[in-house]
């Protein structure tokens, strides 16, 4: 054991007379473990909802859209071969996009018309599993009336259920002397889902690609192509690469640039979170500046003998600067255990649930990032090390002859 490190340790031990800034040693650990482990909680669950919110957005659309500038795609298997093609690429869907006012006996909507193919749609998206009952494949069930999908607020708003009737209504109609004349479409419900999501489960319905084409007019081709991805954090990635496939007459979006203005705030909030209550360390280690000067103070008398018997400037300042270090990685320790220990109890019992009308998921999402918690111990320990540079900076201008004058 090294001569500042021996003399630190016994500062560190409260003698009767030194028990208030012992105390005050105590509520700086206490501080900086609070901090830290306010600082893991609170980013766990926002990262938690940030990708919860993520994988309700993604799991509604696909992770890229491809689009022919300037008109449709007239050849949507050849294009969906060639984007098949590029690495990372799992499945690829054709959609077409309309909007209709949608009306039951009872009530009216309007309504974002998803057109899709059944059979290769569930390959893309996730609406399948969000299907509270029917199934995507009942858009090809033949019958008499074309099938339609709709969200669970919008069933309610329009008081329908699986097997009713509605009316679609699309201003894309032929021109005659009185006007545009509007197309008018009887379809039956066959299925119903919830994502989570008011605003798609309100406005967004899916019918198959032949019903989607006789309300938009687009008899040719589709207005674009699904893509799903194998990786999606790798999705602008794999995007650029099937641009450079198809060549500069496509529009190549990945979900990051459809989302870039919400994930972008998020990411800014995030950031202002770890600012704010990175202070709380800040003031814990305020503390650790007090604790020290008291003991500087303190051991004034001692400071000017271990000078006398030879301890140089630098040793000075090790033995306080090891004290605070104690302080600032303890706190951090017990900060971070404890994150630990309250993100895993949140995750495992979830007993803090959310209203299902305004989240997008029901219990407290929590998803903890190593990267995150190193960066919170990282910060935490940079703050209460920079404490102690003045504290012990002032015991190493001590001056014996001045100290021990009246002793």
């Amino acid at each position: 054991m090294n001569f500042e490190w021996f003399v630190s340790r016994r500062y560190l031990r409260a003698k009767r007379k030194q028990k208030f800034i012992s105390l005050i040693s105590v509520i700086s650990i206490l501080g900086v473990a609070v901090g830290v482990m306010a600082l893991i909680v609170v980013l766990s669950v926002y990262t938690g909802f940030t990708e919860g919110l993520r994988d309700q957005i993604i799991g509604i659309n696909s992770h890229i859209l491809v689009q022919r500038f300037g008109g449709n795609i007239t050849d949507p298997e050849e294009t969906a071969a060639r984007i098949e093609q590029v690495k990372g690429v799992e499945a690829t869907s054709p959609y077409i996009y309309s909007q209709a006012l949608i009306s039951s006996a009872q009530a009216s909507s309007g309504i974002v018309l998803r057109g899709i193919d059944p059979a290769g749609a569930g390959r893309v998206i996730n609406i399948g599993r969000q299907m509270q009952s029917g199934e995507l494949a009942d858009l090809d069930l033949p019958g008499d009336l074309p099938g339609i999908i709709i969200g669970l607020e919008l069933a309610r708003q329009l008081n329908v259920g699986t097997g009713s009737r509605i009316r679609l209504i699309s201003p894309e109609g032929p021109l005659s002397p009185m006007g545009v004349l509007p197309k008018i479409r009887t379809c039956e419900i066959v299925g119903i889902f919830e994502t989570g999501m008011f605003e798609y489960d309100s406005t967004l319905g899916f019918v198959n690609l032949d019903t989607a084409r006789s309300l938009s007019g687009d008899e040719a081709g589709v207005h674009g192509i699904e893509v799903r991805v194998t990786n999606v954090e790798r999705a602008d990635v794999i995007g650029r690469s099937i641009r450079a496939e198809l060549g500069p007459g496509f529009s190549v979006r990945d979900w990051m640039q459809l989302n870039q203005n919400l994930f972008a705030a998020l990411k800014l909030e995030k950031v202002g979170i770890f600012i704010a209550l990175d202070l709380i360390i800040l003031v814990a280690a305020l503390n650790i500046i007090s604790a020290l000067i008291m003991v500087v103070m303190e051991k004034t008398r001692d400071i000017a003998i271990l000078k006398s018997m030879g301890a140089t400037t630098g040793s000075i300042m090790r033995i306080f600067f090891y004290q605070g270090a104690v302080i600032g990685l303890t706190g951090t320790v017990f900060g971070v255990m404890g994150g630990l220990g309250l993100c895993t109890i949140l995750k495992r019992y979830k007993f803090i649930e959310l209203p299902s009308n305004v989240y997008p998921m029901s219990t407290m999402p929590i998803k903890v990032v190593p990267l995150d918690v190193t960066i919170i111990a990282l910060s935490a320990i940079l703050i209460t090390l920079a404490a102690t540079l003045y504290p012990s900076w002032k015991a190493s201008r001590v001056r014996p002859a001045e100290a021990l004058t009246y002793e």
